[in-house]
């Protein structure tokens, strides 16, 4: 038997990440119970992007 964690939402995700017709992804210095992580985002007009210290990202 087969199993998977990997939902329709998950696949579509991936799908738009990896086709190249978005350009709103990008990949994100984070902390996951605090340890250090990365984080795939998609990014949206109403996010405020800052990097560990605060400072707004450029644009």
């Amino acid at each position: 038997m087969s199993q998977t964690n990997i939902t329709p939402d998950h696949r579509s995700a991936f799908e738009a990440l990896t086709s190249g017709e978005y350009a709103n992804f990008a990949l994100f210095s984070c902390f996951a119970d605090g340890q250090p992580a990365a984080a795939i985002c998609a990014v949206t007009d109403t996010m405020r992007l800052t990097d560990h210290d605060g400072r707004e990202a450029a644009q």
